[in-house]
């Protein structure tokens, strides 16, 4: 199936119960309409907010190991906005890509007493003897994308071999499973590792997929950096046809080198994650940008606080919380003049999950 004959601004695949194990599907060849309301309708709270929410007397430290980039940033815009509605103290800090300093800061956060932590991205091995120390101060914690090592810690994650699944089925889609594939990949990254496992599995189970190199860095540059290293690669190899870039900084990188060496009539791009300025990118004339597998960061910070939230509450929470992804296609954002993730996830709120980690006493 070509997705040039594709129509709709998002393959909604099983967003409501994906398994990790689900085989590759090329997008559906039609969609439902957007919905003519622009949110879902609102309910009232089913609960009053407890005491210390009320009194604004809470307060949540969101412990970041990175800070650039789009996607992080509507991820933080996100959390930003909930904690305004649960009327919580959100004290920021991010490692700015040093592991050590992300460690530091969590520490600090249990030293100064914060009432629940949220620890968005991460090395394992560095952040979990502060989560350790965390839990054995009885701070309820969140991790965002990383391996806890800690049963009592909440585990929020996106259906990452979801969104691989997603992207390579619209690969497989466009290649009729054959050709040469660029890789971009950074070892060590949980979200990153876990599509990496999708990834092998996929050209296991096609083996007209030939990976011809594997590239990828993670900097405060990284799309910058990404560039230069595809420039190289696609210079070294002619015949690749695709670029499986699984990381929208990453996938940002790869199409300025497409771009740049004049490639985009034959190299196509396949990644993940969207923000406002991934669209523009997709959208714009001669794009190789065709497909991308996605949540909505915003919403993804905001489940987080929720989560967040609720523990400090004492109440029930899931200790693996999921949020499910969709493909959304450069056609699709093309056909109905989509420039932002705000007209996106107006169009298709199921972008938004309120009922992951719902707290009751805020209406939805």
């Amino acid at each position: 199936m070509n997705l040039a004959r594709l129509v709709g601004v998002v393959s909604l695949l099983a967003l409501a119960g994906c398994s990790q194990g689900t085989p590759a599907t090329a997008p559906p060849t039609s969609l439902p309409s957007a919905p003519a309301s622009s949110a879902p309708p609102s309910s009232a709270p089913a609960s009053p907010a407890p005491a210390r929410f009320a009194a604004g007397d809470v307060r949540i430290a969101l412990v970041r190991q990175l800070s650039s980039g789009d996607y992080f940033e509507q991820w933080l815009a996100g959390a930003q906005a909930e904690a305004k509605a649960l009327n919580v103290r959100l004290e920021v800090s991010s490692g700015d890509g040093n592991n050590d300093k992300q460690a530091l800061n969590l520490e600090q956060a249990v030293t100064a007493g914060a009432d629940a932590i949220i620890v968005d991205h991460g090395f394992a091995q560095t952040v979990q003897p502060a989560i350790k120390k965390a839990v054995a101060a009885k701070v309820p914690l969140v991790a965002f994308d990383v391996d806890p090592g800690a049963a009592e810690a909440v585990a929020l994650t996106q259906d990452d071999h979801r969104i691989a699944e997603q992207a390579l089925g619209a690969l497989k889609a466009d290649t009729g499973g054959t050709g040469e594939v660029v890789y971009v990949h950074v070892a060590g990254f949980a979200p990153l590792d876990r599509r990496d496992e999708t990834w092998r599995q996929f050209k296991k189970d096609n083996p007209g997929i030939k990976q011809v190199a594997q590239i990828g860095v993670v900097n405060n540059s990284t799309a910058s950096a990404v560039a230069d290293q595809a420039k190289a690669a696609l210079q070294a190899h002619p015949g690749v046809k695709a670029i499986f870039a699984p990381y929208d900084e990453f996938a940002k990188g790869a199409a300025l080198a497409v771009k740049e060496l004049g490639l985009g009539d034959r190299v196509k791009i396949y990644g993940a994650d969207v923000s406002t300025a991934d669209i523009a990118v997709m959208t714009e004339p001669g794009s190789p940008w065709v497909a991308t597998s996605a949540t909505d960061p915003a919403n993804v910070g905001r489940v987080a606080v929720r989560a967040a939230a609720l523990l400090v509450a004492g109440s029930p929470v899931e200790h693996a919380l999921t949020v499910p992804p969709a493909l959304i296609t450069q056609k699709g954002l093309r056909d109905a003049g989509i420039t932002s993730v705000e007209q996106l996830t107006r169009a298709f709120p199921e972008l938004s999950t309120p009922d992951v980690a719902r707290v009751p006493w805020t209406a939805s």
